[in-house]
């Protein structure tokens, strides 16, 4: 039994066996489509008649109730488009310098979430990428502009629901005496506020019935903690806690490998569950010399099952993070593989670091424009004037001699080493021309100069740097190079148009975006340490984290599962994950 059927089935008892009223019933999930699906199987288990159970979402509940409260509409919740837009106004009338500010606002309005759904004080918040004061400044603003034009957003929803339950005593009642019987799914990925808000409405029946996993809480980032399910009990000592031993999903080798794995976690219920059933074949686990070997084998063991008659939608290969895909991609549009991502795997072209570098290629390589030097003139810092330059295209001994004119001489000297360095990268190949850049001209200083003071993490910085050079290796000269990229962009047009029509492709996708689905075969790759666990990870709750994603994507394979791991990525040595050793750990 799943634990869908779990609430299915408990909603089943209560009003047939209970003889509840149906309409006193709350059912509440994460997502719209959970909340569907669970109404549908309970409509399915009652004969098709319908009972005015009530199943909806956290947001779609705590709405409901601000929405009675307050007269809230569909239209007062704000748009993604337009917390942007309002962001990007308070970026600019605060004067903040950023090299990416789609990045940073997408940081900052995170941020703000994990701020709001943890109840923390904002005076006790350090943000990670702006300084307290300016971020405080930012939440100020933005909190003033969203009241000013009577908006809300969806952690808003949590904040302004917890305070109208605990300031107004009639309202609470109103909604305990509605819902006398709450029963939560996904337990394990409940936030504070949220559990904060479920509490008061449980009250004072306290019938209150949760099902989840501890071992699947992946989404502390969000404020999920997954300490809230571990110390329900202490909440409510009358409790009582039934485990659900059996998985119906994967063949017993993986079960028991993942079992092991987790097994290595404290922080969680010790139990022990079964597989329905048997053993097929254990995980595999594959070393590799690089991520082209191991991303080359990946697609020859995709043909080998195609082969043997899966389709490709029986396929998902999983990674860590969203942007370890992109050369994976890469190789199987050249197979013509069709895939689909389920997630936005960012262009690694069309990050700022890689315009950067183009740039620097563009301008040894052609004509020398304003528009291009004034992107890099000061990456690294040249200290050179933007008034310095006014026609379309530069001369650069003019450009030098109008600093020496100025009594600058050694401004001029800086322009005179930047035009011998773009003569030295107009004869040489691309990955020694990334290289020479990054070293010879210092812009991997400036990155990390840059980072430290904006507070932007250095290192994916530098990993953007080091992808840019693997590929770079490939090609022997720029045409080569740039017109891949070009070959690239209508490749990945055309699979997008393709997966739309067919549905039929191999699935890619990060640890996070895997959790609830299911295939026959999983492929999980760059399992080294550094990447599964995650660098950043270094406390022990995160890095049991760290081992619930993993645990997670192991058990989405159903028949098949295979773990591989590279010596090297992107030129770098690496060392197999410690996930690998304690998977066979008995």
């Amino acid at each position: 039994m799943g634990k869908t059927t779990v609430i299915t089935e408990r909603i089943r008892y209560l009003i047939t066996t209970k003889h509840v009223d149906p309409s006193r019933i709350l059912v509440i999930t994460f997502t719209r489509a959970a909340a569907r699906e669970m109404k549908e199987r309970f409509l399915k288990k009652m004969g098709g008649i319908s009972y005015p159970v009530t199943f909806g979402t956290f947001h779609g509940v705590f709405f409901s109730i601000l929405k009675h409260a307050y007269g809230f509409r569909a239209e007062n919740i704000i748009q993604e488009e337009q917390r942007f837009s309002l962001m990007h106004e308070i970026v600019r009338h605060l004067q903040i310098e950023t090299e990416d500010e789609k990045e940073l606002i997408s940081d900052v309005l995170w941020e703000i979430g994990v701020v709001k759904n943890t109840g923390m004080s904002l005076n006790y918040y350090y943000s990670q990428r702006v300084a307290q004061e300016v971020f405080q400044q930012i939440f100020a603003l933005y909190d003033q502009a969203m009241k000013k034009h009577r908006l809300i957003d969806f952690d808003d929803m949590l904040v302004y629901c917890y305070e109208l339950l605990t300031q107004r005593e009639d309202i609470l009642m109103g909604w305990q005496q509605r819902f006398t019987y709450l029963l939560v799914d996904e337990f394990q990925d409940i936030n504070k506020r949220q559990f904060d808000i479920v509490q008061l409405l449980a009250k004072p029946e306290d019938n209150l019935f949760v099902v989840g996993d501890d071992d699947q809480s992946i989404y502390r980032f969000r404020g999920a903690k997954p300490e809230i399910m571990l110390g329900f009990e202490r909440v409510y000592p009358h409790a009582e806690r039934r485990f659900l031993n059996v998985n119906y999903r994967s063949q017993s080798r993986i079960v028991e490998r993942a079992l092991h794995l987790i097994g290595h976690n404290e922080a969680r219920f010790e139990k022990q569950i079964k597989a329905s059933r048997g053993s097929e074949s254990e995980p595999e686990i594959g070393v590799f010399k690089d991520q082209s070997s191991q991303n080359k084998h990946v697609i020859e063991k995709i043909l080998d099952y195609r082969e043997q008659g899966f389709s490709y939608g029986d396929m998902a290969v999983l990674f860590r993070t969203n942007t370890q895909p992109r050369n994976l991609m890469r190789q199987m549009m050249d197979y013509n593989i069709p895939f689909c991502s389920r997630d936005v795997v960012p262009s690694l072209y069309e990050h700022w670091i890689a315009k950067d570098i183009f740039t620097y290629i563009r301008l040894a390589t052609g004509k020398k424009s304003r528009g291009d030097l004034l992107q890099i003139m000061n990456r690294p810092k040249r200290y050179i004037g933007r008034e310095s330059l006014e026609e379309p295209y530069v001369d650069f001994n003019v450009w030098a001699k109008y600093f020496y004119e100025k009594q600058q001489p050694w401004v001029a000297e800086r322009i005179e080493q930047l035009d011998a360095d773009l003569r030295v990268l107009s004869r040489i190949s691309p990955f020694a021309a990334v290289n020479y850049i990054r070293n010879a001209i210092g812009y991997e200083g400036y990155l990390r100069e840059y980072g430290a003071y904006r507070k932007i993490k250095v290192e994916e910085m530098i990993e953007v740097l080091e992808e840019l050079q693997t590929e770079a290796k490939e090609f022997k000269t720029y045409e080569e190079w740039f017109a891949h990229m070009e070959s690239y962009a209508q490749e990945w047009r055309r699979q997008q148009e393709r997966q739309m029509a067919s549905g039929d492709c191999v699935s890619l996708a990060t640890l996070h975006s895997s959790k609830g689905l299911e295939y026959a075969i999983v492929f999980i790759l760059d399992v080294n340490e550094g990447i599964m666990p995650y660098k950043k990870a270094v406390l022990p709750a995160e890095l049991e984290e760290e081992r619930r994603m993993f645990y997670v994507g192991m058990t989405r394979a159903k028949d098949k599962l295979h773990l591989y791991y590279s010596s090297k990525v992107n030129g770098r040595d690496m060392e197999v994950s410690r996930f690998i050793t304690e998977i066979n750990d008995r």
